[in-house]
């Protein structure tokens, strides 16, 4: 270790320890979510499950609530509810990486933990350049850079970035997130026998493939594995336009369905889909654990749509993490469900029979700021709505086959809403954290994660029917 990079942990740690207590005090400082110790936390990287435990590392700028040189902050977990923050996993602190640590991934060879990222680097007149960078570990907790493993290809921009690793048939393979000199976002393939020497296969899916004409100017933290017998690329694209319903974020995150041709190579694949549906979710990264599982976390937030008026920066820091979540495929289709393991975090259960005709009724929840409610066999003639703390509506409009999510924008002047179309809905399984919701509807055939900021004192949430609607309720105070 430089004492270049001793000196900028010492500095992010002297941060924390100025400004961590402030943090802790704000009433939207989240009970149950990932989130960072001061500063800034986007990407979820380098997720991985090792020696009995979950790596979960996260770009991290502690200096500001702002954007900038990124380090690799860090948390474990041995059963993904009570998690430790570690050391500083890595710090932009040398030629390759001055800028930034980027977000990337993680696997293990030979009893050894390998860090893949992106070295951001900017030279005097501000022109990004893009490295892919490896950092190497006996321990999973402190890491030694072995610096450049692989450069820009010719015909791409320095828009290059996100690299995901893994391994197939006795080959390490890598993608990452593009954009190509005519500025077409694209996911390229690299290969390696040995995990340092890396050559380029090419594009493996974009602008140009598989019935894709422009979808998007850049795609971001590719993530690309197997599931049931398919191969899913999860990746999120910059630049599509709005689409009825979809596609209304600043940007996207989402999945395609297909095979991967390693000979070729290339991904055929069918349409994308989103994700989520809700108004914060971006740049999501899976790992496989001990029992097989294919499990997801992503940043709770998409860049540049509102950062700037989270009240949170007040208290010196924003953003947060999802909770984690399996993914099975029903068909071509994602299905996205909270772990059981979470169930770990209940107290307090309550279980109650709701039977409503043009009328609302108050939710006997102790904690709303850390509360969890799943709503089942549901029967409802028109719909029904949920109001939370009097900051978010989510609602079932039954003949219209939406459901809606409806937020006060984070500066209290409008309402915002995000939409899904849905015929039938059976099952409501929400998380209400201090600032945030996550919906998981159906049994997570659909989720809405949205971060909301309640005024103090806002703390009822009510059911509203304007028909007649019965259900079943199950509430508890998450830990």
């Amino acid at each position: 270790m430089t004492a270049h990079d001793q000196e900028l942990r010492r500095r992010a740690y002297e941060e924390v320890a100025k400004k961590e207590s402030i943090a802790n005090s704000d009433p939207h400082r989240q009970h149950f979510h990932i989130v960072p110790p001061v500063g800034l936390l986007n990407d979820p990287n380098g997720v991985m499950y090792w020696k009995g435990s979950y790596h979960v590392f996260f770009q991290w700028q502690p200096f500001q609530t702002g954007h900038g040189a990124k380090f690799w902050g860090h948390y474990t977990t041995q059963d993904v509810v009570n998690w430790k923050r570690e050391d500083i996993a890595l710090a932009p602190s040398d030629w390759f990486d001055k800028n930034g640590c980027y977000s990337g991934s993680a696997v293990t060879k030979d009893d050894r933990l390998y860090l893949f990222y992106t070295g951001n680097v900017r030279d005097q007149d501000g022109n990004r350049e893009t490295y892919q960078c490896l950092a190497v570990s006996d321990d999973g907790l402190s890491f030694e850079k072995k610096g450049v493993v692989a450069r820009l290809p010719e015909g791409y921009t320095p828009h290059f970035r996100d690299p995901k690793v893994w391994e197939h048939e006795g080959t390490w393979y890598m993608v990452i997130g593009a954009q190509t000199e005519n500025l077409k976002g694209q996911a390229v393939l690299f290969a390696s026998d040995n995990l340092t020497e890396w050559r380029f296969l090419g594009p493996i899916t974009g602008a140009g493939f598989n019935g894709l004409d422009d979808f998007g100017y850049m795609w971001e933290c590719p993530d690309l594995f197997s599931l049931q017998g398919s191969d899913v690329l999860i990746v999120s694209p910059q630049g599509l336009e709005a689409d009825d319903f979809r596609y209304q974020n600043v940007y996207q995150s989402g999945y395609f369905v297909g095979r991967l041709d390693y000979n070729k190579p290339e991904l055929k694949h069918g349409d994308f889909t989103e994700l989520d549906q809700g108004f914060d979710f971006y740049a999501p990264q899976t790992l496989e654990d001990d029992k097989g599982r294919r499990i997801l976390f992503a940043w709770m937030a998409v860049p540049d749509q509102d950062e700037g008026a989270h009240p949170t920066i007040d208290y010196h820091w924003i953003h947060c993490m999802t909770l984690p979540r399996q993914l099975t495929l029903s068909g071509r289709k994602l299905i996205q469900q909270p772990l059981p393991e979470l169930k770990a975090m209940r107290r307090n259960e309550k279980n109650i029979q709701i039977s409503m005709h043009g009328s609302s009724g108050l939710l006997p929840i102790e904690k709303p700021e850390r509360a969890e409610i799943l709503i089942e066999d549901i029967q409802t003639e028109s719909g029904f709505s949920i109001s939370i703390r009097g900051t978010a509506v989510f609602s079932f409009h039954k003949d219209e086959g939406i459901i809606k999510l409806e937020r006060t924008s984070f500066d209290g002047k409008r309402t915002e809403a995000r939409h899904c179309r849905m015929n039938d809905l059976h099952t409501v399984h929400m998380f209400i954290d201090a600032s945030s919701l996550e919906v998981f509807v159906n049994n997570g055939e659909e989720v809405f994660s949205a971060r909301y900021f309640p005024f103090p004192g806002n703390d009822e949430v009510t059911v509203s029917s304007t028909g007649k609607s019965a259900m079943s309720v199950g509430i508890w105070t998450l830990m």
